[in-house]
């Protein structure tokens, strides 16, 4: 698999550069020796992914595409999935106790992630960690990864087997408990409560990265910016129990500039599968981003070359417009592919511009505005609303253009016969129904 960055995303040959050109770098455990360390050797790094979902977000792409930098700049990412440290769930950013998952959901989920990151890096397949056989005996892998491939491994390998009073005996000696609670990721929640099995997670994140070190040589773990106090954490008991001089480093979360995650919908979050977030939906998202935020999401989400993103980010009035939708593609394209990309272009354009690629002005569509009431709670049936607007002449007739795969809301293909229309299918208040190839109509709330 190509990797999907271009050669002239940068002029710099250090990915340290690359990256803190491009706004992502928060914090390190020692900038200058991380600097060195990525400029002089090619290194395995880690980032880890607890299985809380069986689907990516957005707020997981920007630790991928960090990944991606890393392996287009000939280091080996090590994708951490967390079926030993989604049992217990990360308390960082947290005010209350994540949702207990079962085991089997747990495996689930993560089988489910494997498959997304095979999207956007390239693996080597044969590489294998074979487990330890507890907390005093070493485990290896199976042999070095192939140059500029990309592993996988699941901390349940080494954290399900172990024995806890072992662990505590031998891990939990290292750790201060009033050094703990001063964490950010702890002190947010002693007034809310913290419970000790969340407590545990420092030290078992922290044995992640002291196993993957002392096993097969992992240099560098990274992170959001929520997760610093457990990096810590990691690099000081691989010093202490292994012997190894490892680093961090942290990355900016992905906000808005009112401080605000990016990422959240009236639906829920923006999801990379597209039967949970459609491609239309994806894009959508990101041409209506504030203008604040244009920049910030050009730099970190796409890999246009740094000339580029100030050419495009220093637009002004409508102009901005075009950069927005620049960046919708470019992220969409990523996510789902050109193809799509295309499609959502041309959809949005027909749907929303003055004059899109199919030629329908937005003043040309039929319009009704209906009452907001009508699409609380359950909403309205979708063949309901066909006939009250006249798109349809029939029960029979609105299902069969459903079940024949002829109608979408604002871009998103329905294929639900009994589908119920909400206000969370509108738009800024607006909803474009596109019957067919040609046939539009545009339902406004009152």
């Amino acid at each position: 698999m190509r990797n999907l960055i271009p050669d002239n995303v940068s002029d710099k040959t250090n990915v340290f550069d690359v990256l803190k050109e491009r706004g992502f770098i928060e914090q390190t455990t020692d900038e200058d020796a991380v600097r060195d360390l990525l400029a002089n050797e090619k290194i395995k790094f880690y980032i880890g992914f607890d299985p809380t979902a069986d689907c990516l977000h957005v707020g997981h792409f920007m630790q991928v595409i960090i990944m991606m930098y890393m392996q287009k700049y000939g280091h080996t990412p090590v994708v951490l999935i967390g079926g030993g440290t989604g049992m217990v769930g990360d308390p960082s950013g947290r005010t209350d106790m994540r949702k207990m998952m079962t085991p089997e959901t747990i495996e689930e989920n993560c089988r489910a992630f494997e498959k997304l990151f095979e999207k956007f890096l390239d693996f080597d397949d044969e590489w294998k960690y074979e487990g330890n056989n507890g907390v005093y005996s070493p485990g290896h892998e199976t042999k070095t990864p192939e140059p500029g491939k990309a592993v996988s491994v699941n901390n349940a390998s080494w954290l399900l087997p172990l024995n806890y009073i072992e662990f505590v005996r031998k891990i939990g000696t290292h750790f201060n408990v009033n050094t703990m609670l001063r964490a950010e990721c702890f002190k947010q929640r002693m007034e809310q409560g913290l419970s000790f099995l969340e407590f545990n997670y420092m030290l078992m994140q922290s044995y992640d990265f002291m196993v993957m070190a002392r096993d097969f040589d992992v240099k560098m773990e990274f992170g959001g910016n929520d997760q610093w106090s457990n990096i810590i954490g990691g690099v000081d008991l691989a010093r202490k129990e292994a012997g190894k001089k490892v680093y961090g480093m942290t990355f900016s979360l992905l906000t808005t500039s009112e401080g605000k995650k990016m990422g959240k919908t009236q639906k829920g979050a923006l999801w990379l599968d597209a039967d949970r977030t459609s491609p239309y939906e994806f894009f959508q998202y990101w041409r209506n981003v504030a203008d604040a935020d244009v920049n910030k999401c050009l730099r970190m989400l796409t890999f246009l070359p740094m000339d580029e993103v100030n050419r495009l980010s220093a637009l002004e009035g409508a102009e901005i417009n075009k950069a927005k939708e620049i960046l919708a593609f470019e992220i969409t394209k990523l996510v789902h592919g050109e193809e799509e990309a295309n499609k959502a272009t041309e959809a949005a354009r027909a749907a929303f511009s003055s004059g899109g690629a199919s030629g329908i002005a937005m003043a040309d569509i039929p319009t009704t505005a209906i009452d907001a009431s009508e699409f609380d709670g359950e909403g309205m049936g979708l063949v309901n609303l066909l006939k009250q607007v006249g798109l349809v002449q029939s029960n029979s007739d609105g299902f069969r253009t459903i079940e024949q795969g002829g109608l979408s809301l604002n871009g998103n293909k329905i294929l639900e016969k009994r589908y119920m229309v909400t206000s969370a299918d509108f738009d800024d208040g607006v909803l474009i129904i596109k019957k067919g190839k040609k046939k539009y109509h545009k339902i406004e709330i009152a």
